[in-house]
């Protein structure tokens, strides 16, 4: 039988776990530069509390779900994946470095950044944290402020303000512990909201200023950009589940009851309920319906995100950003979906807001699922494994069927699908020899 070699340097897969989802996508970047996607599996989440891993059987559970699903889809087998880190572990903080060059007649060099950018990771952190991004702001040279690229600019003193990121090393590991029991391997681990970034903001939105407010079932995560630059990162300890649990005891009826009357009927501006429609659900064995009204609803609703964007705009003031943000607010995540809360982020911000869209970087031909912003942190995933792929990588087999290694493809042609291999980051996850998950 022929065999055609497939050169996976297309090929990438991204694992978001979440605290209401876990999203396995597999896809490659075709010759126009946009994401084509063959395969994804989203089952439900219950292992997993605000972001971090609460019950590894049940995480391993759904991620094995997950990664079957995705992997039936795309025809092929996946042995490495690219991952997200969240939870209001995440830290951030910002620190000053300072680089004194012996030769002065030598430009600077990209290793001279690389140097102060290792320099960050000796800082002294709380015990337990671990630096996950060093994110340059602006460098000076010598006396010269405010510039983005300062490689081939002459100098003795290079300095640059950071923005870094930490977050719990445990909770890395525990991450890095459910994927491996599936029996995968962690190319690399990114922080979510950078992910969902990727894949819901333009260029232009970055360099303009921008909010990102990534409204998940555990966690609200904020981005701040402005000149394109990565300007602040924050974590509110709650997102979609509270709103679910406030429904839950304001209307006195089960959960699953509160998720759907939230999904269904809810909205997060009660100015905007004029019929105010009655919503009956039945009762217990033996007992009355209930009746609900759908602006009681909206009021109980409307309370709890107005406190998550007061969280937002104390985010935003507390970065120093807040005149400075021409794009406004962009809204992912699940909990964007709400009815109206678009128009409650304009009210109680003041800034302009949009409802993001994860197809900015989407071939022609995507499923009109993933237009939702519940696949924003999964497609932003998948855009940072590809986009870190190393050119000249070992390839590894990513379909093992039981056939020869071989699968059909439409045109009938035996093909062995290959991926490249990412850089392996355990040295940053790598537990002390005596220490366990």
């Amino acid at each position: 039988m022929n065999e055609t070699i497939h050169n996976a340097n297309d090929i990438a897969v991204a694992v978001d776990i979440g605290t209401t989802k876990v999203c396995a996508i597999a896809g490659r970047r075709n010759e126009y530069g946009k994401i084509e996607v063959l395969g994804v599996g989203r089952v439900k989440s219950e292992g997993v509390s605000r972001g971090v891993v609460s019950n590894i059987d049940k995480t391993v559970k759904a991620i094995k779900e997950a990664v079957a699903i995705a992997e039936k889809n795309a025809g092929c087998k996946f042995k490495i994946v690219h991952v997200g880190v969240a939870g209001q572990h995440i830290k951030s903080l910002h620190h000053h470095g300072l680089l004194v060059r012996q030769d002065e007649n030598n430009e600077i060099s990209e290793e001279d950044v690389q140097k102060l950018i290792r320099d960050m990771h000796k800082l002294v952190l709380p015990p337990g944290d671990k630096i996950l991004h060093v994110i340059p702001q602006e460098f000076t040279v010598d006396d010269e402020q405010d510039i983005i690229d300062p490689v081939g600019m002459s100098g003795v003193r290079l300095e640059a303000n950071f923005h870094i990121i930490t977050g719990q090393i445990t909770a890395s590991r525990n991450i890095m512990k459910c994927v491996e029991k599936v029996g995968l391997e962690i190319a690399d681990m990114t922080l979510e909201p950078i992910a969902s970034a990727a894949s819901v903001l333009s260029e232009q939105e970055k360099e303009a200023g921008v909010t990102l407010v990534d409204i998940g079932g555990g966690t609200t995560d904020i981005t701040i950009f402005k000149d394109g630059i990565i300007r602040h990162t924050a974590v509110i300890p709650f997102g979609g589940n509270v709103v679910t649990k406030d429904i839950r005891e304001g209307c006195t009826v089960m959960n699953d009851q509160a998720e759907k009357l939230k999904v269904k009927f809810g909205s997060a501006l009660s100015s905007e309920i004029f019929d105010n429609r009655i919503i009956t659900i039945p009762g217990f064995k033996g007992r009355d319906p209930k009746e609900i009204s759908e602006k009681n609803l909206a009021r109980i609703i409307e309370a709890r995100i107005e406190e998550i964007f007061d969280y937002v705009l104390w985010e935003i003031r507390r970065s120093g950003y807040e005149r400075k943000l021409i794009a406004g607010i962009v809204l992912t995540g699940g909990g964007s979906l709400l009815r109206h809360i678009d128009l409650l982020a304009e009210k109680h911000t003041g800034l302009p807001t949009r409802r993001g869209q994860p197809v900015e970087n989407l071939a022609h031909g995507y499923s009109s699922d993933l237009t939702s912003p519940v696949y924003a942190t999964a497609i932003g995933l998948l855009i940072t494994a590809i986009d870190n792929m190393p050119e000249n990588a070992v390839v590894f087999d990513l379909e093992e069927s039981e056939d020869d290694d071989i699968v059909e493809d439409k045109d009938g042609k035996g093909r062995k699908i290959l991926s490249k291999l990412f850089t392996y980051t355990k040295d940053f996850f790598e537990a002390t020899p005596d220490s366990e998950f």
